[in-house]
């Protein structure tokens, strides 16, 4: 029972962190007005939202972006994954790292990076108008968004499509390419078929994704006014010009209802992938298949794909970062400024933001990474109803966009009397980082546990050790470079979060993330600027660290 009852109490904190302020954005979601104000149960939020053509604008918007995504990032990323793991493509050991990169940047600065460098007057814009005489895209429109978040998502594929291929032997593959088959027509009628259980499982999940993006449609779609649902929730305050709780709460419930079944379903297909098994030949050593004279076009276009979702915006951030003013006609050399950075440090607010940031990351991730073991080693190895339903509670929260669970976690923090004077400390901030990282820090966790033997477990308990003793003498231990590996991603996925910040947002609370959507509303590019180059110097120290460690960024 003294066993039982740690286990128990775990799970209950975990199922009261999770479910009360998705309970509470529910409750807002059926109230006539903000829950800390007088208000009596009603439908109008609804109502309104319903009658709001704005409301189905963004709606329909958010339909094309997570189809288009679909339709741009699943072949891109099978194909992907397909020359990489199993063909003889020249340079694949250094090309994994930066293929990676568009997943740990975050979208904001991705999308102010697109914007200084394909905007009207980018530098690429400029130097392509220079050259051509005009340019030919309107990187405002919602076409360029569906097609930037489509690339940028396609190392979600890769990811995924790349470690099914990694499991299958090689037999096949060679069989169809001793009939004659190209090594397109292998890839089409014979490797990524046979994976298919996993591309539907990332299908599900690029739609998924495509329902809670916000830091893209927010900067490219603002000046054209192309709502999503998230940049929707986003802006009804200032549509209204008075706080509107209620009707935001309306709005996450209808994208929960769309997205939680979209959860639901990804558990269910990932169990069917993970019980689809290749019938492999007399050796499932994999033989990378020749590509021949194709390998040096299929190089061309990674780099292709490489140059335009990684080295554009990175590179119009850099330059943006420490020019003055840039346009046509302007030498860069002659603008150049550290003023912006001048303007950061010199700021106590951004210098805040900087070192909240960094603690939110490094002791923040490590507190997160304990929390998250907590869970993993209180359902590892067992498979009764408790376990069952940590998997399920686990899923909840990616069903919530980061921008409504920041705000139902800064709802919490009103609502509980206790609470209330840690709403403008970092503790809120981190709560929510780690509830919605809940799902990847919980798959970092249970992968580090599965390396541990059962016989090493068992062994301790056949000489008298508890559970506990076992968890901490043995499974602990042997899991600690897992451990590490696993604060480092979170660090770096902590680092580039941005949308659950921003209702957190106080004198104290300051992150980069949050910071840059605030300053981005209120036009100050040049900081934005400078502070979008330091979040990606603090992902690109962790990336650096993570690499010399050893650590696998495809777990």
């Amino acid at each position: 029972m003294l066993q039982t009852l740690p286990r128990r109490a775990v799970v209950a904190l975990l199922a009261l962190s999770v479910f009360f302020p998705l309970g509470l954005v529910v409750y807002q979601s059926v109230l006539s007005g903000p829950f800390f104000m007088p208000a009596s149960l009603s439908l109008e939020s609804y109502a309104f939202i319903i009658d709001d053509p704005d409301f189905w604008l963004a709606a329909k918007n958010t339909f094309a972006v997570a189809i288009g995504m679909g339709v741009i990032a699943i072949p891109l990323g099978a194909i992907l994954a397909f020359i990489m793991v199993r063909t003889d493509l020249p340079g694949r050991k250094w090309l994994e790292t930066p293929i990676l990169i568009p997943i740990f940047v975050s979208p904001v600065v991705l999308g102010f990076g697109y914007v200084v460098s394909l905007g009207p007057v980018g530098f690429f814009s400029v130097w392509f108008q220079d050259i051509f005489g005009s340019v030919p895209w309107n990187i405002y429109s919602l076409a360029s968004i569906i097609v930037i978040a489509g690339l940028t998502h396609v190392p979600h594929v890769y990811l995924y499509s790349s470690s099914a291929l990694r499991n299958l032997g090689s037999d096949v593959e060679e069989a169809a390419r001793l009939s004659g088959a190209s090594p397109f027509r292998v890839a089409r009628d014979v490797s990524i078929p046979m994976v298919s259980p996993a591309l539907l499982y990332v299908g599900v999940l690029v739609f998924f994704l495509g329902f809670e993006i916000f830091g893209l449609p927010l900067i490219l779609g603002d000046p054209e006014g192309h709502l999503v649902l998230t940049t929707y929730l986003y802006k009804l305050t200032n549509k209204l010009g008075t706080p509107s709780y209620h009707l935001m709460a309306a709005v996450a419930t209808c994208i929960i209802a769309v997205t939680f079944p979209l959860v639901l379903l990804q558990r269910v297909l990932l169990k069917s992938a993970q019980r689809f098994v290749a019938m492999k030949g007399k050796s499932a050593r994999q033989r990378p298949l020749a590509l021949g004279p194709w390998k040096w076009l299929a190089l061309a276009l990674i780099l292709a794909w490489l140059f335009f979702s990684v080295v554009v915006p990175v590179v119009g951030i850099a330059l943006r970062s420490v020019v003055s003013s840039w346009g046509q006609g302007i030498n860069l050399l002659d603008v150049l400024t550290l003023d912006h950075f001048r303007a950061v440090f010199d700021e106590s607010t951004m210098i805040r933001a900087i070192i909240n940031s960094l603690l939110i990351g490094t002791l923040g991730g490590a507190l997160a990474v304990g929390g998250y073991l907590a869970i993993g080693l209180a359902t590892h190895r067992k498979n009764d109803a408790i376990s069952r339903f940590v998997d399920y509670i686990v899923l909840t929260p990616r069903a919530v966009p980061g921008l409504m669970a920041g705000l139902a976690v800064f709802w919490v923090f009103l609502f509980v009397p206790f609470l209330t004077p840690l709403r403008s400390t970092l503790f809120s901030v981190w709560f929510a980082y780690a509830i919605v990282w809940l799902a990847y820090g919980m798959r970092l966790i249970q992968s580090a546990l599965m390396q541990v033997g059962p016989e090493l477990e068992e062994a301790g308990r056949l000489v008298g050790a508890s559970n506990a003793r076992v968890s901490r003498d043995i499974t602990v231990p042997l899991i600690r470079n897992g451990l590490l590996g696993a604060w480092l991603l979170v660090f770096m996925i902590f680092e580039r979060e941005y949308s659950t910040g921003v209702y957190l947002l106080s004198p104290g609370t300051e992150v980069i993330g949050a910071q840059i959507v605030s300053l981005w509303a209120s036009g100050a590019v040049d900081v934005v600027a400078a502070l979008s180059l330091i979040n990606m110097a603090l992902v690109g120290v962790g990336l650096a660290v993570a690499l010399r460690f050893g650590v696998k960024l495809h777990d």
